[in-house]
């Protein structure tokens, strides 16, 4: 299947691509760790089946030096030994985020609690927002049918135009 549109091939689209990828940079220089933010992001792309995220946040994630055992057991987090409990926290709170609409009841209070047990005022706001964008950059890439499997890390300013 072929990509049914480049976002910033008009006007409009160019206009509200910055504005998420704007918003993107304010969360990546937060104080959330950066192996974090990746790793949600990874995840909840998974989820979304976002191939073209997908592609982008586990290349990058690789390129910074994450180990790739972390990132193949993303989609399994529950079942390993790899990842500390803020971490777990953080994906935790990244799939009941985004499973909203799978008829889960949302973010539980148990989740919640275990958020801002490993994540101070900043982090937490950095982490809800990130979860927030993460899908929102999911859905535009699925609706357009934007595909994975081509880019090259570190190069995602060449993709937002």
């Amino acid at each position: 299947m072929e990509t049914r549109m480049n976002l910033f091939d008009t006007e409009l689209g160019t206009k509200v691509g910055k504005r998420i990828y704007a918003v993107s940079q304010v969360i990546q220089a937060s104080p959330l760790p950066k192996s974090t933010q990746e790793l949600v992001q990874l995840r909840a792309s998974q989820i979304n089946g976002c191939g073209f995220c997908v592609d982008i946040h586990g290349k990058d994630a690789a390129a910074a030096g994450e180990d790739a055992a972390r990132l193949n057991l993303v989609a399994a987090w529950r079942h390993s030994t790899v990842f500390t409990d803020a971490e777990r926290a953080a994906l935790a709170l990244t799939e009941e985020g985004t499973r909203i609409t799978d008829g889960h009841a949302g973010v539980t209070d148990e989740t919640w609690a275990r958020v801002r047990k490993h994540y101070d005022e900043e982090q937490a706001i950095a982490l809800v927002s990130l979860v927030a964008m993460i899908n929102a950059t999911n859905r535009l890439g699925v609706i357009l049918n934007s595909q994975g499997g081509s880019y090259a890390p570190g190069n995602l300013t060449t993709v937002t135009g």
